[in-house]
């Protein structure tokens, strides 16, 4: 539940634009996508700026 709060809340996500099952599992894909690449984006920054020691 909390990336659903996550996709609302931060990314300003509120109403789909598309219509049908089909289209909607598609945009629903999309915005897992994204909110998985930006995930790991966040964390391979956090192991870029740590120190190495």
């Amino acid at each position: 539940e909390s990336v659903f709060g996550q996709i609302k809340n931060n990314r300003g996500f509120r109403r789909f634009l598309l219509r049908g099952l089909q289209k909607v599992s598609l945009e629903v894909g999309w915005l897992s996508l994204a909110h998985n690449l930006l995930k790991k984006a966040a964390i391979d920054r956090k192991q870029r700026m740590a120190p190495r020691g």
